[in-house]
């Protein structure tokens, strides 16, 4: 069983630029690191994604990974699940959004992971975080 990794971040811009960069799931790999391809797969009738597979390079973390995208709760939270993957097992994650004030977004990034081989829980754990941190301080980059 593998934990959740958290973080949370201010972010000096405003909500709706947040969203524009966290919901364009096919631009990813223009501002993300670890993520080097972004193939939408499927999308629902407004142009959300519901479906893209990733190549994911984040240290330890390599795979190709094809997520389920969950809108039910946008655009307070977007989640993703795992639906299959060359490596991992589980990849189940979540980024909640919410206006400080009319210039300032906090975001907070939750990440389960999970592995085939024996890897120890240390490790994955640390790749979470490191991982979260990352996303988080890149998509501040991007927006700011």
């Amino acid at each position: 069983m593998s934990e959740k990794s958290v973080s949370t971040v201010i972010i000096d811009a405003p909500l709706a630029d947040v969203e524009a960069a966290l919901f364009s799931i096919g631009s990813y790999p223009e501002w993300l690191s670890s993520i080097k391809k972004a193939d939408v797969i499927e999308s629902d009738s407004s142009g959300r994604v519901l479906k893209a597979k990733l190549a994911i390079d984040a240290g330890m973390m390599k795979d190709r990974v094809t997520l389920d995208y969950d809108w039910s709760a946008a655009p307070a939270s977007l989640s993703f699940t795992m639906d299959e993957a060359d490596l991992l097992t589980q990849m189940d994650g979540a980024y909640t959004l919410k206006a400080i004030d009319s210039d300032s977004t906090e975001v907070t990034y939750e990440l389960t992971v999970a592995v085939g081989m024996p890897v120890p829980a240390m490790m994955i754990t640390k790749a979470q975080k490191q991982t979260i941190d990352a996303a988080l301080k890149e998509l501040a980059e991007r927006v700011g």
